[in-house]
């Protein structure tokens, strides 16, 4: 079973240097229990547009100023082979509203996409037009390969992921080699050499915001690195750390309603095993087919749990409107009624009925899957401490699944390998500099991001109270304090960047 977890131009020439800004990721592995999406604003448009409101969109600019282009991109970086050199177009959207323009050395903020379709991004990240006006700079979006529209030629995007030769040049250094090589091109046809680039990205974005500051340090200048998870590989932080946040999120908010979860998932077991219990779990559930096993409701649950969780966020702190459901207990005070209230609570009263399938994707085969199932595996597991039922991670059964789906073993160790985080304090205090690491404590990647400063360069940024990539959201006149000073802190970091920057231009030059 494939299991997901809790996943952004034809005017004045081309375009500078780069700040990515990406969302959260769909952990879609095979066997660690199910997980939103490590995307910025929640993955599929109905879960984002349940979490934040439609109206919560960057008004800086309007859609009029986002142009988009496509860049001849070459398939294989790494190679010299002939089909090395086949290139695919890749889509990037550049806005030119607020640059100060390339005779000023205005910077640009390069958006480094996730994995997802660049329609998701544009106009959603408020942190790319809030600070392409305060800097005066260009704002650029590129989309990660083998996503939207930037897919291999002649192939669909799951024709990609069914030919093994086409699948094998998919994968993280791929892609940001990929943004390396549009940077390039566009400050060279921007004559905008001089610029500094910011590289951001939210979640996985984030992850690759700051590989590419450590692999490309004389293309990007800095990396804001938003919800970034970077240490969930190769056992670097504990199996359970996402599920403990999760656990404590819903402690804080009730104990009570935090009781109820834990000791319904041996309920519902017990009623499936009854005859024709599984009818009754549909009834009371009002599913909009017949559940076949407890396992399909037991994975919606812990995927709605988790999604709230993850995207805590004020004014309506999702995991406090799911807990008054549940301790309300309008439709019943057993455990299973109580547990519904609070499902209706998250959704509204509206719905006839409830798809155990709302929150996954039923692709044959997803791009997601198949980065999980290569390089980047996150051994996500858990015993019996925390709000959910023991699933500890077994490493020959995921093997096995992605073996059956991809016909490929994975390779745990290869992101250590490649970009490092063992010893993660003591390698980048020597040679990295210029990445700030944002989290929000509520948010249960946290746990495997970067807390604390590493040197006077690489620092981390972090709120008792945020979620996931709730920084680089849009701003609103109703945001609390802690959230806004968050913000300016990050934004006092870069000002210091492009300060020390210039002076070191007007003194080199």
């Amino acid at each position: 079973m494939a299991i997901r977890a809790p996943r952004l131009f034809q005017a004045a020439l081309w375009l500078p240097c780069l700040l990515i800004l990406s969302l959260f990721i769909t952990f879609t592995c095979a066997l660690s229990p199910r997980k939103p999406r490590l995307s910025v604003l929640g993955g599929h448009n109905k879960e984002r547009n349940r979490i934040y409101s439609p109206s919560l969109i960057a008004s800086d600019s309007n859609n009029n100023d986002y142009q988009t282009f496509y860049y001849d991109q070459t398939l294989d970086h790494f190679n010299y082979q002939p089909v090395s050199y086949t290139t695919f177009r890749q889509r990037y959207v550049v806005n030119f509203k607020h640059w100060r323009g390339a005779r000023t050395g205005a910077p640009i903020f390069a958006y480094m996409g996730e994995e997802s379709s660049l329609d998701d991004d544009v106009g959603y990240i408020g942190f790319m037009p809030e600070n392409s006006r305060r800097f005066g700079a260009l704002e650029l979006y590129i989309e990660h390969r083998y996503y939207g529209k930037s897919i291999p030629h002649g192939f669909t995007g799951e024709e990609s992921l069914e030919n093994a030769t086409i699948r094998g040049y998919f994968n993280s250094a791929q892609a940001i080699a990929d943004y390396a090589e549009i940077i390039i091109n566009l400050k060279k046809n921007l004559s905008a050499d001089s610029s500094p680039v910011i590289v951001v990205g939210g979640s996985y974005g984030g992850m690759l915001a700051a590989w590419f500051r450590l692999k490309y340090p004389h293309i990007a200048m800095g990396a804001l690195a938003s919800s970034a998870p970077i240490l969930y590989f190769d056992d670097i932080v504990p199996q359970n750390s996402y599920d403990v946040v999760v656990t404590k999120d819903f402690q804080e908010v009730s104990w009570s309603c935090y009781d109820t979860v834990k000791r319904s998932w041996s309920e519902i077991d017990r009623v499936a095993a009854k005859p024709y219990g599984l009818s009754e779990l549909s009834k009371k559930f009002k599913t909009c087919k017949p559940i076949k096993k407890a396992s399909e409701l037991k994975d919606y649950l812990e995927y709605l749990y988790s999604v709230v969780a993850q995207y805590d966020s004020p004014p309506d702190y999702p995991v406090t409107t799911v807990c008054k459901g549940i301790d309300g207990g309008a439709n019943g005070t057993d455990i299973l009624g109580r547990i519904f209230s609070g499902v209706i609570a998250y959704y509204g009263e509206s719905r006839k009925c409830y798809d155990l399938n709302d929150f996954f994707s039923t692709d044959k085969l997803s791009a997601w899957d198949w980065q999980t199932c290569s390089e980047l595996i996150s051994p996500i597991g858990r015993g019996n401490e925390t709000i959910f039922q023991a699933s500890p991670f077994d490493y020959n059964e995921y093997k096995d699944s992605c073996m059956k789906k991809f016909g490929v073993e994975p390779r745990p160790h290869w992101a250590t390998t490649y970009y490092g985080g063992q010893h993660i304090k003591m390698i980048l205090k020597r040679f990295g500099s210029n990445i700030i690491f944002t989290n929000g404590l509520r948010d249960p990647y946290s746990n495997s991001g970067v807390l604390e400063n590493i040197s006077d360069t690489i620092l981390a940024v972090y709120t008792k109270e945020g979620s996931h990539c709730l920084d680089i959201v849009p701003a609103t006149a109703d945001d609390p304090k802690w959230l806004t000073a968050q913000r300016n802190k990050t934004v006092k970091i870069i000002k210091r960047w492009f300060h020390k920057y210039y002076n070191d231009l007007r003194r080199f030059a």
